[in-house]
C-alpha cells in the first residue's frame, strides 16, 4: 500500500487531507510539528510527503533539508499564497512540487495521484524497462537508476523525469513549457521556474558537466553521445 505522510500544524487541514486520501486506498500518517514529522518520515518511510512550510519545533524547509539527506520521497510543499520566497527556497532544498494555501483538497489529491503514477510507472508511455545508454550517462527507466561514468547518481523523482525527458529527445531543444507538461502534467499551474531549479540540481549531480545545455530564451538540450 502506498504510504503518504502529512505534516501540518493545523489539525483541521491534516484531518481534511486525510479524509480525502484514505478513501483512495492510501496508508496515511500524520504529524503536527517538525520534529514529529521527521521522526515519522524515518519510521514509516513514506512514498510521498505533504509538508507545510510553517511548523513549530522545526520549520518545513529545515525538515525537508534533513529529509533529503536520507530519502527520495516525493515532496509537495504547502505554502502561503504570498510567500514566494518559501516556494523557491523549498524547490532549491529539494521539494518536487508545491501547492499554495488555501487549496482545493480535490486538486491536491489529483496532484498526489499524478505524482505517484509517474514515480511508480514512469513519466510517460514506453518508459518501463527502457535503458538509455550514452557515452557518459546511463538511464535505466524501469529501475529509475542513473549512472554517470559508471558511478550512481541519486536523483529525486522530478529530477529523474526531467533528465529522462531530455535524454530521450537527445539533440532536440525542449522548452520549459514542454518539460513542465511532461513532468508535472497539463493541469500544473505553478511557477515555470520549477524547471530551472530542478535542472540546476540535475546538473550539479551529473558533475557540473555540459551534458545539459541551456538554449537561451528557448529551453534545454541533452548533449551526450549515444552508444
Amino acid at each position: 500500500m502506498t504510504k503518504i505522510l502529512v505534516v501540518d500544524d493545523e489539525p483541521t487541514i491534516v484531518n481534511l487531507i486525510q479524509a480525502y486520501l484514505k478513501p483512495e486506498g492510501y496508508e496515511v500518517y500524520t504529524a503536527l510539528d517538525g520534529p514529529s514529522g521527521l521522526k515519522a518520515a524515518r519510521a514509516f518511510k513514506p512514498d510521498l510527503v505533504v509538508l507545510d512550510v510553517m511548523l513549530p519545533g522545526m520549520d518545513g524547509l529545515e525538515l525537508l533539508s534533513r529529509l533529503r539527506r536520507e530519502s527520495q520521497a516525493y515532496v509537495i510543499l504547502l505554502t502561503a499564497r504570498t510567500e514566494e520566497t518559501d516556494k523557491i527556497v523549498g524547490l532549491s532544498v529539494g521539494a518536487d512540487d508545491y501547492v499554495t494555501k488555501p487549496f482545493s483538497p480535490r486538486e491536491l489529491v489529483a496532484r498526489i495521484k499524478a505524482a505517484l503514477r509517474r514515480v511508480q510507472t514512469g513519466a510517460g508511455p514506453g518508459m518501463e524497462g527502457t535503458v538509455l545508454a550514452f557515452r557518459h550517462v546511463r538511464i535505466d527507466t524501469g529501475a529509475r537508476l542513473v549512472t554517470v561514468d559508471d558511478l550512481p547518481v541519486d536523483l529525486t523523482a522530478s529530477e529523474f523525469d526531467l533528465l529522462h525527458a531530455l535524454a530521450e529527445n537527445r539533440g532536440r531543444v525542449l522548452s520549459r513549457e514542454q518539460l513542465l507538461e511532461r513532468v508535472w502534467g497539463q493541469a500544473y499551474f505553478g511557477e515555470m521556474r520549477v524547471v530551472d531549479v530542478h535542472l540546476g540540481h540535475v546538473r550539479q549531480k551529473l558533475g557540473g558537466t555540459d551534458l545539459i545545455i541551456t538554449v537561451r530564451g528557448i529551453g534545454y538540450r541533452f548533449d551526450d553521445e549515444p552508444l
